[in-house]
């Protein structure tokens, strides 16, 4: 199929830094699109920017402009674009008595009106290759697909976090709609929904046994999630081996959404 190019939004740490270091590895040619111009910038280039391997663009997802010249960056880049990786998030602490209108509407402006604007774009563009190449719907389904990120909080709740539970509730019904409408075309359309993983946010954890046994205590596999091992997941989702997949959510979470009581460490 020769190149294919991916774009990663909030590709420049965390999940999706390593899915777009996977990505890379797969054979891609990446787009990390994130508002940390330095740490993108560093991976882009870590990535081969400078074999035209990789690039960076400064994108704040909640924005349309932003959006369309993320899109027309990569265009202008690469002609192309096979997969997204829908990942760019944030939190704000709050529950339904002192969240503030402000932090929901932040929360809600990046996690779910960005994950739409940015699948709207892509796959806007795709459904163009797809037309003008006038390519067969088996060789698109191995080709093409749009993987967003959501979260065991999709389906469960923290109290305190209920702009980030709600904005990843409505990513797995975007996921799902988004799959019926471009079923026709080939275009897969699937989430990832993590638990437990790695990253800044549970950089804390790490230093406080209290904190780390509470979330030993509901996830079976005793141990906190690598983001390799989400970018994994994506890998799966972007090659023609998930070919037949649509629509879905697959969750890396330790087994945390199977259990129904909480475990000793």
């Amino acid at each position: 199929m020769g190149d294919r190019v991916a774009i990663v939004t909030g590709g420049a740490n965390g999940i999706g830094k390593a899915c777009a270091r996977r990505l890379s590895e797969d054979g891609f040619l990446v787009v990390i699109a994130d508002v940390d111009r330095e740490a993108g910038t560093a991976l882009a280039d870590e990535l081969g920017a400078e074999r035209e391997k990789a690039l960076f663009v400064s994108c704040d997802v909640s924005d349309r402009l932003s959006v369309n010249n993320l899109l027309s960056e990569t265009r202008s880049a690469f002609d192309r674009l096979d997969v997204l990786v829908n990942n760019a998030g944030i939190v704000a602490k709050g529950d339904i008595l002192d969240l503030s209108e402000a932090d929901f509407d932040k929360v809600i402006g990046v996690n779910l009106r960005g994950s739409f604007l940015v699948a709207r774009e892509a796959a806007r563009q795709m459904v163009e290759q797809i037309e003008e190449a006038g390519e067969r719907t088996e060789d698109v389904r191995r080709r093409y697909a749009i993987i967003n990120m959501s979260s065991v909080n999709g389906v469960m709740a923290i109290p305190d976090q209920l702009a980030y539970c709600v904005s990843k509730g409505a990513i797995n019904q975007m996921t799902k709609s988004m799959s019926l409408a471009l079923a026709k075309y080939g275009i897969r359309v699937n989430a990832i929904g993590p638990g437990s993983i790695n990253t800044d946010v549970l950089k804390s954890v790490n230093d406080n046994p209290a904190a780390m046994a509470k979330i030993m205590s509901r996830t079976p596999l005793q141990r906190i999630g690598d983001p390799d091992e989400v970018a994994s997941v994506a890998s799966f989702l972007a090659s023609k081996d998930a070919s037949y997949i649509t629509g879905t959510t697959i969750y890396a979470d330790g087994g945390r959404l199977a259990m129904n009581y909480t475990v000793s460490p």
